[in-house]
């Protein structure tokens, strides 16, 4: 069969059988397409591959494009999978990936907000345009209800329910949960629905998508990430519209929230995935304990 073929069963595979999202199949699409340029390159077949073509490669990978270690991981995992594919399916014999060694990959605290500048980045929204009506509405709910980008972009009119604060939002691996928002959400969002996305709709559009574009079309993750940019810049802070999921967590859970209850809301699968907001946690509390704690001068 040709690689061609073999990517596009693999792919298919992830989605079926592996259940991931499909964020992670065209991540893991985008590093084997090169994994297999560079096995082209080297003259390679796949099934003659060991340890230590895939090693070169990881390192090639690490030389070139100067990959961090988190990227190292992901790939590593990308070809540990493509060859568990190939040797399910009888296209080789061993599983050379096994023998890869991931980087240990340092915790990373995820940068959060305080409530001041998430409100003062919300507030220089224009609500006065159809644009700026909805990404007031759209960042709302997205802090609110702690969501994803690709959840919020997925979103259907038919997915909300306003007058119960309650969102059915499609997480990874396709699971779906039940989401709650509060009433400033809901505000903007019944504002947004009544007055702005008719005029972004037109007369004939009929997207099933609560949040659309200029052209009528479903929002899409890229066109989220750019407006949040632009918004976050006119507010002073180069933060990420994923900081929004991140502080949602964090104002839960120093409100006294039990970890359950955020993994529920956030819909992670693993419980350690939320234990990582209790460090931000801690990370806050020493960082008022430097700034604001008198350093004792060690004089009696």
């Amino acid at each position: 069969m040709k690689n061609s073929g073999l990517l596009d069963r693999f792919c298919s595979r992830l989605i079926a059988i592996e259940r991931r999202s499909v964020l992670t199949k065209e991540c893991y699409r985008l590093e084997i397409e090169r994994f297999l340029v560079y096995l082209e390159e080297k003259n390679t077949l796949i099934d003659k591959a060991d340890a230590a073509v895939l090693t070169d490669y990881i390192v090639r990978r690490n030389q070139e494009d100067g990959i961090d270690p988190r990227t190292v991981a992901k790939a590593v995992s990308a070809l540990r999978s493509f060859y568990r594919f190939l040797t399910d399916e009888k296209f080789v014999k061993d599983n050379p990936a096994l023998l890869l060694e991931s980087p240990k990959r340092r915790m990373k605290l995820p940068e959060v907000l305080d409530k001041k500048t998430i409100e003062k980045l919300l507030d220089l929204i224009d609500t006065t345009t159809p644009h700026g009506c909805r990404d007031r509405s759209l960042f709302e709910l997205i802090y609110s209800a702690g969501l994803r980008v690709c959840e919020a972009s997925a979103l259907n009119l038919r997915d909300i329910d306003i007058k119960g604060g309650v969102a059915k939002v499609r997480g990874k691996g396709n699971k779906e949960r039940l989401v709650l928002f509060g009433d400033e959400a809901c505000a903007r969002l019944k504002i947004y629905l009544e007055e702005a996305r008719p005029k972004l709709a037109g007369a004939v559009n009929k997207s099933p998508a609560l949040f659309i574009g200029r052209n009528g079309k479903r929002l899409s993750r890229k066109g989220i990430w750019k407006n949040y940019a632009k918004h976050a810049m006119l507010a002073g802070t180069s933060s990420r519209v994923h900081t929004l999921r991140h502080s949602f967590a964090t104002s839960l859970l120093a409100g006294g929230a039990d970890l359950r209850t955020v993994q529920e809301l956030l819909g992670h699968a693993d419980l350690s995935t939320t234990q990582i907001y209790t460090h931000v946690d801690t990370a806050i509390l020493r960082e008022n304990h430097r700034r604001y704690l008198p350093r004792l001068s060690g004089e009696m």
